[in-house]
């Protein structure tokens, strides 16, 4: 019986081994399920109006009450929020434009590289610069939009975590599709 019961140790013991080396696997991450896209129309007292995603919440900015068109679009599944601020234009687009700029360009020290994309919509009078922040940066997005000449629009991504570009790459892309749905349908009053 003894003899038998080796016999089987050690042939369970060959079977089980294979002749591939073990081999470490990567960290995982959660599986992320991002809803389906669909859009409705924000309408507010400030200048401007633009579609918004059914699953995001408009809420006020930091600024409140000093700063009415100041609003954060808050995407509480994703944990992020687009911060969105309203300037209007008194003879100073070219110093709001660079202040856009730099701030995006502040996050080129944590990023891998900065990607500039132009956006024009001549028949609503929309131009502007969205900044794709490649890496580990804090705001892996942020762009501005003007008419040129009253209004100009600013906004910036965050998360509500510490960035990991990895594991935020199914989120970034998501979001991005929305601010660039944002951005085709903002329209000045």
């Amino acid at each position: 019986m003894a003899k038998r019961l080796l016999s089987l140790l050690v042939l369970i013991a060959l079977v089980s081994c294979g002749e591939e080396d073990a081999i470490p696997r990567p960290r995982g991450y959660f599986r992320i399920d991002l809803p389906a896209h669909q859009y409705k129309q924000f309408e507010t007292d400030c200048p401007f109006s633009f579609e918004i995603p059914d699953y995001a919440l408009m809420t006020p900015g930091a600024q409140g009450a000093a700063q009415p068109c100041w609003l954060n679009l808050v995407f509480p599944a994703q944990k992020a929020t687009l911060h969105l601020s309203y300037r209007s234009i008194e003879k100073n687009l070219s110093d709001l434009t660079e202040d856009s700029r730099n701030l995006a360009y502040k996050h080129v020290v944590k990023s891998s590289g900065i990607a500039e994309s132009l956006y024009e919509d001549p028949e609503n009078h929309v131009y502007g610069i969205m900044y794709e922040i490649n890496g580990n940066a804090a705001s892996p997005l942020q762009f501005h939009v003007s008419d040129s000449s009253s209004h100009f629009l600013r906004g910036s991504l965050y998360f509500n975590t510490s960035p990991n570009s990895d594991s935020l790459q199914p989120v970034n892309e998501f979001i991005r599709e929305d601010v660039r749905h944002l951005i085709s349908t903002v329209r000045w009053k």
